[in-house]
């Protein structure tokens, strides 16, 4: 299986994360009925700030919490829907791909699912962590 290398791979890897997170029965609603995201409109805007965070391209201008707010002010975000992100996210990145990028596209996931939850004011408890998420925390910051 191949790493995530390209901004082809990551609109790969974000096609299929957002099909799946949209139709899933604990946080799809979010997408589809709070956001009411406009998936073609949405992609290209998500996939400049993985290519920034990923493959370290200045190609993305914006600023996540400021999209997220409102989102949290119409639905209340919890924990747990951060939880299902990740684990939505760290499936599709390891249905399609393996290696160094692939583990820090984990990683940074759950970086950022813990930095929005701290910014958003909702409390993130380990005792809730999965598997998964504790290790992509944990996990050594660098590539290999």
């Amino acid at each position: 299986m191949p790493d995530l290398e390209t901004r082809a791979d990551i609109d790969v890897l974000l096609r299929r994360f957002y099909t799946r997170a949209m139709g899933d029965d604990l946080i799809g609603y979010l997408f589809t009925d709070v956001a009411k995201l406009d998936l073609d409109h949405h992609l290209p805007r998500i996939g400049n700030f993985w290519e920034q965070v990923l493959l370290q391209r200045p190609v993305y201008n914006g600023h996540p919490i400021a999209a997220h707010v409102p989102l949290h002010q119409a639905a209340t975000l919890q924990g747990a829907h951060f939880q299902r992100w990740f684990s939505l996210w760290a499936e599709s990145v390891d249905a399609l791909f393996a290696g160094p990028m692939a583990t820090q596209a984990k990683r940074r996931a759950a970086i950022i699912a813990e930095s929005m939850q701290y910014r958003l004011g909702i409390a993130s408890s380990e005792a809730t962590f999965t598997p998964a998420y504790r290790a992509a925390l944990q996990m050594d910051d660098t590539v290999k």
